[in-house]
């Protein structure tokens, strides 16, 4: 899929300056009482208004990774919240990007209630997962393949890689895991392109593999890929019934 880098941030300064922008940055705290509610009042002091919190790791070194949604007045600038992180004492921004909506990983039970009731129409539940992945893992995009024969792909979210036909040569997936296009001859190009992080994990036994990528990243961290194996093995054993 092309991109026109230019159009991209012509289009993207233009919403910036003419309507709220939410982000979602990514930062790590010390794992101490009290650390959270500072970074709560440094963005509220540029007028930031936080949309969700979710806590995606808790490291052994002491510290913590948030993904905070945040949705800043117009015209106000993505650095601002880098800059007010700053004031925080032991806190590191690890990313920010543009996000819409909020991060919904306890929607996931609706979404799996949701696909439980439709494991008569593979396809359907298939569309409906990889709409979903986006708030659930706060990924770009997402898609699902079928291995079981011709390797093809069975759905992918609006903002996934267009299906121009190409097909991997193998999809070679049989745990959750990060995949690395630069030593997996088999990943498709267009996977990758920006700089996209990847992971993936088959979806039980079905043959059925879900993708997911993050342009521009940050890395999936090794809780994020064990949380999404959790959730193949989950659905597998749904459409396995």
């Amino acid at each position: 899929m092309e991109h026109n880098s230019l159009a991209f941030g012509l289009v993207y300064l233009e919403k910036a300056f003419h309507q709220p922008m939410s982000f979602l940055i990514r930062v790590q705290l010390p794992d101490t009482p009290g650390s959270l509610g500072e970074l709560a009042e440094a963005i509220g002091a540029v007028d930031g208004n936080i949309k969700s919190v979710d806590i995606v790791d808790t490291a052994p070194d002491g510290t913590v990774t948030d993904d905070i949604v945040v949705e800043l007045p117009v015209g106000t600038l993505a650095d601002t919240l880098i800059t007010a992180a700053s004031t925080v004492k032991g806190a590191e921004v690890d990313s920010i990007r543009p996000f819409s909506g909020r991060v919904d990983r306890r929607g996931q039970i609706n979404l799996l209630s949701s696909i439980a009731k439709k494991t008569h129409n593979i396809q359907a539940a298939m569309e409906q997962l990889v709409q979903a992945m986006p708030q659930a893992l706060t990924s770009s995009w997402a898609i699902v393949a079928d291995t079981s024969g011709t390797i093809k792909r069975v759905a992918g979210s609006s903002a996934a890689p267009e299906d121009d036909g190409t097909v991997p040569s193998d999809l070679e997936v049989d745990t959750a895991r990060h995949l690395n296009p630069d030593t997996e001859d088999w990943i498709p190009t267009s996977w990758a392109l920006l700089d996209s992080s990847l992971a993936a994990t088959p979806i039980g036994s079905t043959g059925l593999v879900l993708i997911i990528g993050r342009v521009g990243g940050p890395d999936f961290l090794a809780s994020e890929v064990e949380h999404l194996g959790n959730l193949g093995t989950i659905l597998g054993a749904f459409l396995n019934k």
